[in-house]
């Protein structure tokens, strides 16, 4: 392909793009990426969880930090850091690699529809199967960070939770997981794949092949910023629905959503999110196009010679 000219310079490609193989080497790229940037955002995860569980006590950024210093101590901002390690490592690996795969079989399939449907499409499937990876390390991590005596991490708090509410409960909160994450996902990967495209056709004015791979790098993080920050503004409300459910605080979707009121369900724990999800995406973005870019491959988005012919004969 004439696309990857300018992501090849210097070296051949470690793996054959779209070979099994390369899906391969995308879900270990999606793995290391988002389990490692989950992971240095503990703290902050933290304080967003009680937040939503609590917003009279952890009412802001600043006096929420320094309740939890003083009630529970330092050791109390990285509870869970095992299940934002591997769970959303877990999650990560599934949703990068398969939503390069669906990506590719939409677009092979779906030839006429609109770029925008096959992100939408290829994003959905791929969080599906990513949100039932991760719910049960999820349902773990978030009572470890809002029950100090549940348990100290996933080794104990995963047979403390089954012995309690069995096989259901890993589960309870998969359909608000859902609705958290598929709108953000959506949103993420259509956003980040069009904020790609928008800066090299009207920024840059080069197609990719033509930029060096700082060049192309650079593009990553601006568009993952985009996207992240947009994607969180999207999934608020089922985020805090999920927190509600998790902590027994409601029985179900709705009685958590009477609960949390229409107005908190789009402002609770906003801020502290976008300052999560915007770095976080952004960076998750960046190690896993550094991953593609060092084993040969293209960075991800952005239009080729190949594809400006195909959406030209559309």
């Amino acid at each position: 392909m004439e696309e990857m000219r300018g992501a090849r310079q210097g070296g051949s490609s470690l793996v054959k793009e779209f070979s099994p193989a390369y899906y391969g080497l995308c879900a270990v790229g999606g793995m290391l990426s988002a389990g490692t940037t989950h992971l240095a955002i503990t703290p902050l995860d933290v304080l967003k969880v009680n937040m939503q569980a609590n917003p009279i006590k952890y009412n802001s950024i600043l006096s929420g930090f320094s309740t939890l210093l003083k009630e529970q101590g330092p050791s109390s901002l990285w509870r869970g850091w095992s299940g934002k390690l591997f769970g959303y490592g877990v999650q990560g690996g599934c949703k990068f690699g398969l939503y390069e795969y669906f990506k590719r079989l939409y677009s092979d399939v779906l030839m006429d529809q609109n770029r925008n449907f096959v992100f939408f499409l290829s994003s959905a499937s791929a969080q599906v199967f990513a949100d039932v990876a991760l719910c049960p390390f999820e349902a773990v991590k978030v009572r470890v960070q809002t029950q100090p005596t549940f348990a100290n991490g996933l080794a104990d708090g995963f047979p403390k939770l089954y012995k309690a509410e069995g096989l259901t409960g890993f589960y309870r909160g998969l359909v608000p997981l859902w609705g958290r994450n598929l709108p953000f996902s959506m949103v993420m990967f259509t956003t980040f794949e069009q904020s790609v495209d928008l800066i090299y056709r009207n920024v840059i004015q080069r197609r990719k092949e033509d930029c060096s791979r700082s060049q192309q790098l650079g593009v990553t993080c601006l568009a993952g910023y985009v996207a992240g920050a947009v994607g969180t503004v999207i999934s608020n409300p089922a985020d805090n629905v999920v927190t509600s459910l998790y902590n027994n605080k409601a029985e179900n979707v709705l009685q958590a959503v009477k609960n949390i009121g229409l107005a908190n369900l789009f402002t609770r724990s906003l801020p502290i999110r976008i300052a999560i999800v915007g770095p976080v995406v952004t960076l998750q973005w960046f190690f896993y196009d550094t991953i593609k870019v060092s084993s040969g491959l293209p960075t991800t988005g952005g239009l080729g010679r190949h594809q400006e012919a195909t959406d030209l004969l559309a």
